[in-house]
């Protein structure tokens, strides 16, 4: 074989293996925001939590690479809403804001009812809850319309606190008779630090989507359509 054969046949066979190369191997970056919520998500966490590891093994099955910035809930929202940035995740489908669309369902969370060892509560509906105890909440959690109802019709039982890890040791510490959110986020949280007398009153209140909140522009479509696609199969 001559070299001018040679250089030909391998041009033929390099210009083959691109036009039948591997979806995988195309290469596309998603960046998105979130919020330390474990185990859901952690910046401290080995795979920065079982929902984002979830995210980022499906796409990368599809050739796409995950990028992870965590921030304060707040700010990891309002920063989600600039070109940089796909979206925020997780999110409860009331926590995707106005601009964003919710992707379908890539992970399940569940809102629950947690007490304090020995506290003798009873569950008999959302409106006796808050109607006859004090009740703690996250504050920047945007809940289901049934409860935010409860709140509103009793603010004065109502506490607020700004995050898991001090709305744990205030239940620990029986500031309130109960709190309601994800039984595994409070029960992870009170673990790490080192409160033993939390425990779950009412564990299936509701099971939650958690969704990425997907910025709206032309892109954010194909995404829907393509996340569409692949969570169907999974």
């Amino acid at each position: 074989m001559t070299f001018k054969h040679f250089f030909s046949l391998l041009l033929t066979v390099t210009v083959a293996a691109t036009l039948f190369i591997s979806p995988m191997a195309v290469a596309e970056t998603w960046r998105i925001t979130s919020l330390d919520w474990q185990p859901y998500s952690g910046s401290d966490m080995e795979d920065q939590g079982k929902s984002i590891a979830l995210l980022r093994d499906i796409l990368a099955r599809n050739g796409i690479e995950l990028i992870v910035e965590f921030y304060p809930w707040k700010r990891a929202q309002n920063l989600a809403k600039t070109r940089k940035y796909v979206g925020y995740f997780p999110a409860w489908p009331e926590e995707v804001a106005k601009g964003f669309t919710a992707s379908p369902p890539v992970d399940w969370s569940t809102i629950g009812i947690m007490t304090y060892k020995g506290s003798s509560l009873v569950w008999e509906s959302m409106e006796k809850l808050y109607e006859n105890h004090k009740v703690i909440t996250i504050a920047t959690y945007i809940y289901p319309q049934n409860i935010e109802d409860a709140m509103k019709q009793f603010p004065g039982n109502v506490i607020r606190s700004p995050d898991e890890t001090l709305c744990s040791k205030m239940l620990g510490k029986k500031r309130a008779k109960a709190a309601i959110t994800d039984p595994n986020v409070m029960l992870y949280s009170a673990k790490k630090a080192g409160i033993t007398n939390i425990e779950i009153l009412k564990n299936d209140l509701q099971k939650k989507a958690l969704v990425i909140a997907l910025r709206n522009d032309d892109a954010s479509k194909e995404r829907i359509e393509f996340l569409n696609k692949i969570l169907s199969q999974d």
